[in-house]
């Protein structure tokens, strides 16, 4: 997907006011030599930009815009390290709600829908990201946040939401416990808004069906807005992004070069016009590739497919590389199996081992199972993982996200 020449000229305008503000990446821009580009091959001569260099511009070194115009800051998690604070001008508020405003009517809400919102607010960007949407589309916003499911469920069946905003994780769940108490007849739900982590198509049809919603796919992340700007669409066959907000490519995280559209690589993203704090040619190290030509849906805007999995999600286990994607494929052709598994990597008497958790019914013989199961695994990775067959709802569910890979080995 090639730059145009009116994101050419947005990129120059963002470029300028990190340039003239001294802010942390305009000096990294001023470092490199590069303040202004004429052409796609000059773009990519820019310097990525990554998650250590926006934990080394901690605090507010990220500040683009005047400290007066800023309203907001929101922040990642910091768990791996120092937090990422991202400010925000009043204009990029409005800009991000514009965008989740139309991941909503791409996914065919209206004013008359009832949104229940389940992800975190406060630092965090999804909870206060979902109702900015809904409140500009028109919707009834219930702002349920994290947790609580008996009040989520009390709210859901009394105020009729017909609209889930969560992870995948905490939508299972929910889904589950409808059934568990029979009050699906009184669950109005139609349409659920999922995003914050990669989930699978077994997992998105446990979903689906003991639901009886249509689910769509939400892209973002804090550094670039948050949660919004991108959704998949009735046709289900990728993502639609906002190009006219952010220019999206997909380089080979190897060598860091731009792959051809239709190729998988990792996803890099360059904000357009946002004020408060700027990124030019982010690394997201999500995987994933660009959709070549027009969706059957009509909507002009370009597609990435579904996120595959993270650049670091690979983990080395007795010299091979293996991401959590290879082992869920299998999982998935294994129709006795649910959408829940856990991975436990250790090292023991010393040689790395894999332990493989998952979920079956009673109506299956375990152990035949686990054996079926660690041989498809070795065909795809290349040696024998420990397959541990338990029943359907032993392995832990989330409100937030589930932590699906454990690493014991560095514990």
């Amino acid at each position: 997907m090639r730059i145009s020449e009116k994101q050419i000229q947005q990129v120059n305008n963002r470029i300028q006011a990190l340039v003239q503000s001294n802010s942390f990446y305009g000096e990294k821009l001023k470092a490199s030599g590069i303040t202004q580009i004429i052409s796609q091959e000059d773009f990519e001569k820019l310097p990525f930009s990554e998650k250590s260099d926006l934990r080394d511009a901690y605090p507010l070194g990220l500040m683009t815009a005047p400290e007066e115009e800023i309203v907001r800051i929101h922040s990642s998690s910091g768990t791996t390290g120092k937090p990422v604070i991202i400010p925000y001008t009043a204009k990029d508020v409005d800009d991000w709600a514009i965008m989740f405003k139309r991941c909503y009517e791409m996914a065919g809400m209206t004013c008359e829908d009832r949104v229940q919102v389940t992800p975190g607010y406060g630092l965090w960007t999804a909870g206060i990201g979902f109702q900015n949407g809904a409140e500009k589309l028109g919707a009834m916003v219930i702002p349920m946040g994290p947790g609580n499911t008996d009040k989520q469920l009390e709210m859901m069946t009394t105020l009729h939401s017909t609209v889930l905003c969560s992870t995948s994780s905490y939508a299972l769940l929910l889904a589950e416990e409808i059934q568990k108490r029979g009050i699906k007849d009184q669950i109005c739900l139609k349409k659920g808004i999922i995003g914050s982590e990669r989930w699978g198509e077994k997992m998105r049809r446990s979903i689906s069906e003991e639901l009886s919603i249509e689910l769509y796919d939400i892209y973002g992340l804090t550094e670039i807005y948050g949660p919004g700007i991108g959704i998949s669409c009735e046709k289900d066959c990728g993502i639609h992004y906002w190009d006219d907000y952010i220019y999206l490519e997909i380089i080979d995280p190897i060598t860091g070069k731009t792959v051809p559209d239709g190729q998988m690589g990792e996803v890099v993203i360059t904000t357009l016009v946002k004020e408060g704090a700027p990124l030019i040619r982010y690394r997201t190290h999500d995987l994933s590739r660009i959709i070549p030509g027009e969706c059957e849906c009509g909507s002009k805007f370009p597609r990435i497919d579904v996120i595959m999995g993270r650049t670091d999600d690979m983990m080395k286990i007795k010299g091979v590389n293996v991401f959590p994607s290879q082992i869920e494929e299998v999982l998935t052709s294994f129709p006795e199996l649910s959408s829940e598994y856990q991975i436990r990597i250790s090292h023991l008497e010393g040689k790395d081992t894999m332990r493989i958790y998952v979920e079956t019914n009673g109506t299956v013989d375990f152990l035949d199972l686990s054996k079926r199961v660690a041989e498809k695994i070795k065909s795809k990775i290349g040696f024998t993982p420990l397959v541990k067959v338990v029943e359907i709802g032993l392995l832990p569910r989330s409100e937030k996200k589930t932590k699906r890979v454990i690493d014991e080995r560095y514990e």
